[in-house]
């Protein structure tokens, strides 16, 4: 006879979860200073957003009522086929569906798991949409550490995972954390194009290329011409170059599968794609997010 703990772990693999852990829901007391100095230091740039619900941030409580247990989950994206290097680059993360819709469906099957399996729990699901810190709870519930460059790192996968989290009032067994196994290691710091990992663990990210290249809304300041290595969309670098990923396995997820033809496309292709070509070829692509001219804007910088 399974556990409760096991019962949801076993589900979540079914899924198509790749690794689950559990963290008692309470006041993320070693994240208040950090994210505090952070903000300070306005490393979120013209991301306001990040500035509000300081408290909800750091106490998942004030999220879910009577909240217990965090339970976090990864799901794998890396792909098993790379973009015409030729091209403009897209974060390998944007080569499928949008990830906000497919593991919202997986989260609410588990919760309703849950419901129908082990009683009367409530709890809400999180992905990449409100004022979680996903990292810290992914860490906390044991899935990994974080890395110099921000990520969180799998010793068994490396890095390449969407984190997403289910808060529920059921008392669960908790994880223990694992150790950080960067070492001396700082290859992610020395290749980032934009020098945004100020220091370990701390990224600026108003000098990201992804926050240029996807948050900001205004013009990318004109200095930044040339300085992208070609990224349209996302960058990778600090992952790719993470010894960590060389263990990455491409995922089973029929949704993250990379879709041919966004990946074959020429740099003349992208430089030449109409808005509306735009619309049906990214329909259902994180990209769409981004928009038809924010994109073209970004290709005038590379």
């Amino acid at each position: 006879m399974l556990s409760t703990a096991q019962q949801i772990k076993e589900e979540a693999y079914r899924l198509g979860f790749e690794h689950v852990g559990f963290s008692k829901a309470d006041f993320l007391e070693d994240e208040a200073p950090r994210l505090e100095q952070w903000l300070t230091n306005n490393y979120h740039g013209k991301m306001a957003y990040m500035e509000n619900w300081f408290d909800k941030r750091l106490d998942p409580r004030l999220l879910v009522d009577d909240a217990k247990t965090v339970i976090s989950l990864l799901l794998n994206y890396y792909p098993s086929q790379e973009q015409n290097k030729e091209a403009p680059q897209i974060s390998k993360y944007a080569y499928g569906r949008d990830y906000h819709h497919v593991i919202k469906e997986k989260l609410k099957e588990l919760l309703f798991f849950i419901k129908e399996n082990i009683g009367d729990v409530n709890g809400r699901a999180f992905v990449d949409s409100a004022p979680v810190l996903d990292r810290a709870w992914a860490k906390k519930s044991g899935l990994g550490w974080i890395g110099k460059n921000g990520n969180l790192i799998n010793p068994k996968s490396g890095s390449f995972y969407f984190i997403a989290e289910l808060i529920v009032d059921l008392e669960l067994p908790t994880d223990a954390p694992i150790r950080d196994y960067c070492g001396t290691c700082t290859r992610c710091i020395d290749a980032c194009p934009t020098q945004a990992i100020i220091s370990p663990k701390v990224v600026d990210g108003s000098k990201c290329i992804s926050y240029f290249t996807i948050e900001l809304k205004e013009q990318i300041p004109a200095s930044y011409k040339g300085k992208f290595d070609n990224w349209a969309f996302g960058c990778d670098t600090c992952q790719d170059v993470c010894p960590w990923n060389r263990f990455s396995k491409p995922t089973k997820e029929k949704d993250f599968i990379p879709n041919d033809e966004r990946l074959s496309w020429a740099r003349s292709e992208w430089e030449e794609i109409t808005e509306d070509v735009f619309k049906k070829v990214f329909k259902d692509s994180p990209i769409s997010r981004a928009g038809f001219e924010k994109i073209k804007d970004n290709l005038k910088l590379l």
